[in-house]
């Protein structure tokens, strides 16, 4: 099976809290732009702006 070099693994973190999410996948080829999502924080208990980190490896 082919690599799949377009798909990039990242983190998201909370811009409230600083809280570390769990890895996500995106597209490089179609979101050039940094990920940016609406998620639920558990440590400030409410729905806040989780932006892109890179992932500790």
């Amino acid at each position: 099976m082919a690599k799949n070099e377009n798909r990039a693994y990242l983190g998201l973190k909370c811009t409230e809290c600083g809280f570390n999410r769990r890895p996500t996948i995106k597209n490089k080829k179609n979101t050039t732009e940094k990920l940016e999502i609406s998620k639920y924080c558990p440590k400030c208990k409410k729905q806040t702006t989780f932006k892109e980190t890179k992932l500790a490896k």
